[in-house]
C-alpha cells in the first residue's frame, strides 16, 4: 500500500522544502522503505527549459530527457532514486493537457473548469506511474496562498480526503524567525501560515519549523496549541553546517518517528534506523584531511543555484578524497580584459561549466589556455569542453578563426549546431528555426571510451558509459584529425563515432572536457568518478605549489 506525504511551505519562499523532502525520503529509505519523490510547480511555463538561470536556477535533466526543477537534483542526491519525467509537473503542462482534451472533444461539450478538470489532472499526475513504492513524497512549489498554487493545494486536499489519514500525511514547512531587537523567537508568522492552510481545507499533521535558533519547549507548546497539532509533531529544522547533516538532524528531532506514527506504523517506528552512510559523510565534512581551492568560471555566478548540482558534485569529489573543497566563483567576462594569472594563480583546479551564448565566451577560452599552458587541472563541462576545443584549435592546431556557429557565421565552425542524433532508435532532427523548448539533445546517452586514455582509466576501463546531456551544439567531428595531430585526444565518442563526447590532453597532468553533465549523476555516497579524479588531481596540484 502506497502512502502519500504532501509537503507545503508557508511564510516565505526558499525555505528548503526540496531539501526537507529529500532528507525525509532518505530517512524513510534508511528504515528500509522504498520511496519516490515528486514536485508540483505552479508556474505556467511548460518546463524550466527556456527559463533564465537567474529566474529559476539550474535545469535538472533526468535520464528520460525531462527538463525539471532543481529540487529533483536534491531528491536524487539524497535517495539515489533516478528521477523521471513523471516526477515533475508544472501548471503549464497541466493546463496544456486539459486544453488538448477540450479541443479533442473529450469533455463532450461540458464547461471546462479548475474543479474538477484541472484538479483531476493534478491528482492523476500524483498517483500515476508508480510501482510498489511504500511512500511517495509530493512537494508543492511556492507558498500557501499564492494564487497560481491554489489548484494544486485544492488537488492535494481532495486527494487527502479520498485516501484518508491512513494513506495521506500533510507536512507544513514554515519559518520561525528570531528578532534580535526583541531577543526572542516569533511564532506568529507560523500561526498565520497554518491559518492560511486551514482556510483552503488542509490541517497540517506535522510542522517542520525552520529556525536559526533553538526552539524552546514553551514555543513548541505554543505552536502546537495554536496550530492544532501534537507537540511531538512540531519538529525544529535548525540550520546545520552541511546539507548532508539534515537527515541526521531530522532524525534526532524525531521526524521519521512521527511520520510512521501518523500512519499507525508503531512497530516500524521502534525499529533501529541505519544512518551510518550519513554519519560517515558528515564526519568527513566536519574533519577533512586537507583542502583544495577550485575556481569555477561561469556566467551565472551571481546566482549560485544556477550551478547547484555542480557545486554539490565538487563537494562529493571532496568527500571521496577526504578534503574540503573551497569554491571561488568567477565571472567569465572579467577574463576578456584581465590577465587570468591574477585570479587563478592560487587555484588548484579550474572548472568551466555549461552555459549558452557568446557573453563571456572569450574569457572562458582565455581561462582554458591558462590552464593548458600553466598545467593546472582543467575540467570543462558541455560549453566548457567546446570552448577548450576552440582554444586548442586556435592555439595548437593553428586554426586562427576557429569558432562556434552559436556565435554567428564562421569559416571554421569547430563547434556547430547538432542537426540530428539517435535517440531511442529514432533520428531526432533540428535546425536553426526550431523552437527552443525541449529541442536539445536531452537525457541519457551511451558513450564509448577509447582504451588507454586517462578517462578510460577514470572509469575503471569500462568500454561504455551512460551520461546525461543537455546541449544544442556539438564539436564538429570533421576537425578531429587536425585537433588530434595538434595534441588533443578524443577519448569518448557516441557509439556511431559521429559525436565527440570527451576530449583530453594526454601530456597534461589533468585536462578533460566532457560534452555531457556528469554533475547530474553524482551523489554524496557515490561521487561521480570524473569529479573524484578532478579533485584528486587538484590535491596533487596543491602539493606542488
Amino acid at each position: 500500500m502506497t502512502r502519500f506525504i504532501f509537503i507545503t511551505g508557508g511564510v516565505v519562499s526558499s525555505l528548503g522544502k526540496g531539501l526537507s523532502s529529500a532528507a525525509l525520503g532518505a530517512l524513510l529509505q534508511a528504515r528500509g522503505f522504498k520511496v519516490r519523490l515528486r514536485k508540483l510547480d505552479p508556474y505556467l511555463n511548460v518546463d524550466p527549459g527556456t527559463m533564465s538561470p537567474y529566474q529559476h536556477g539550474e535545469v535538472y535533466v533526468t535520464d528520460d530527457g525531462a527538463e525539471t526543477d532543481l529540487d529533483l537534483g536534491h531528491y536524487e542526491r539524497f535517495t539515489g532514486v533516478p528521477a523521471k519525467r513523471s516526477d515533475n509537473v508544472t501548471a503549464g503542462r497541466i493546463y496544456s493537457k486539459v486544453l488538448v482534451k477540450e479541443r479533442r472533444g473529450d469533455y463532450l461539450g461540458g464547461t471546462v473548469q479548475v474543479i474538477p478538470h484541472v484538479t483531476d489532472a493534478i491528482k492523476e499526475f500524483i498517483t500515476d506511474d508508480l510501482d510498489d513504492e511504500d511512500f511517495v513524497l509530493v512537494e508543492i512549489g511556492g507558498t500557501v496562498g499564492d494564487i497560481e498554487g491554489l489548484p494544486f493545494v485544492e488537488a492535494i486536499r481532495q486527494l487527502g480526503n479520498e485516501l484518508g489519514s491512513e494513506r495521506a500525511l500533510f507536512v507544513h514547512v514554515t519559518l520561525v524567525p528570531y528578532l534580535n531587537a526583541a531577543g526572542e523567537l516569533k511564532t506568529k508568522p507560523t500561526q498565520h501560515s497554518v491559518k492560511e492552510l486551514l482556510s483552503v481545507g488542509i490541517q497540517a499533521d506535522i510542522m517542520l519549523c525552520r529556525s536559526e535558533h533553538d526552539i524552546p519547549p514553551d514555543a513548541r507548546r505554543k505552536l502546537a496549541s495554536f496550530c492544532n497539532v501534537q507537540e511531538d509533531s512540531v519538529i525544529p529544522a535548525l540550520d546545520v553546517e552541511s546539507i548532508y547533516e539534515v537527515p541526521l538532524s531530522y532524525h534526532r528531532e524525531g521526524l521519521d518517528v512521527q511520520v510512521l506514527r501518523h500512519f499507525r506504523m508503531e512497530e516500524d517506528a521502534q525499529k533501529p534506523v541505519n544512518l551510518s552512510r550519513w554519519e560517515k559523510i558528515a564526519k568527513i565534512l566536519r574533519t577533512p584531511e586537507g583542502e583544495v581551492n577550485i575556481a569555477v568560471v561561469g556566467k551565472y555566478t551571481n546566482l549560485l543555484d544556477a550551478y547547484k548540482s555542480l557545486s554539490e558534485a565538487l563537494v562529493h569529489g571532496g568527500i571521496a578524497n577526504k578534503v574540503r573543497v573551497n569554491l571561488k566563483w568567477l565571472e567569465s567576462e572579467i577574463f576578456e580584459s584581465l590577465d587570468p594569472v591574477q585570479s587563478l594563480e592560487n587555484c588548484d583546479g579550474i572548472l568551466v561549466p555549461g552555459g549558452f551564448g557568446e557573453r563571456g565566451a572569450e574569457g572562458k577560452i582565455a581561462v582554458a589556455r591558462f590552464a593548458r599552458e600553466r598545467r593546472v587541472p582543467y575540467f570543462g563541462i558541455c560549453f566548457g569542453m567546446q570552448l577548450a576545443v576552440i582554444e586548442a584549435a586556435r592555439n595548437l592546431a593553428g586554426i586562427k578563426n576557429a569558432s562556434s556557429t552559436e556565435f554567428g557565421p564562421t569559416e571554421n565552425a569547430v563547434i556547430g549546431l547538432m542537426t540530428e542524433w539517435n535517440q531511442g532508435g529514432t533520428i531526432e532532427r533540428r535546425d536553426d528555426d526550431s523552437n527552443l523548448g525541449g529541442t536539445m539533445r536531452l537525457g541519457a546517452f551511451p558513450c564509448r571510451l577509447v582504451e588507454g586514455t586517462k578517462v578510460s582509466n577514470i572509469f575503471s576501463n569500462q568500454p561504455e558509459i551512460s551520461e546525461r546531456h543537455r546541449h544544442r551544439y556539438e564539436v564538429n567531428i570533421s576537425y578531429k584529425k587536425r585537433l588530434e595531430d595538434a595534441g588533443l585526444a578524443f577519448s569518448g565518442l557516441s557509439p556511431d563515432g559521429l559525436l565527440p563526447e570527451i576530449v583530453e590532453i594526454p601530456d597534461h597532468p589533468w585536462f578533460v572536457g566532457v560534452q555531457f553533465h556528469p554533475e547530474l549523476m553524482s551523489k554524496p555516497f557515490a561521487p561521480h568518478p570524473i569529479f573524484t579524479s578532478f579533485i584528486e588531481a587538484a590535491v596533487t596540484q596543491s602539493r606542488l605549489v
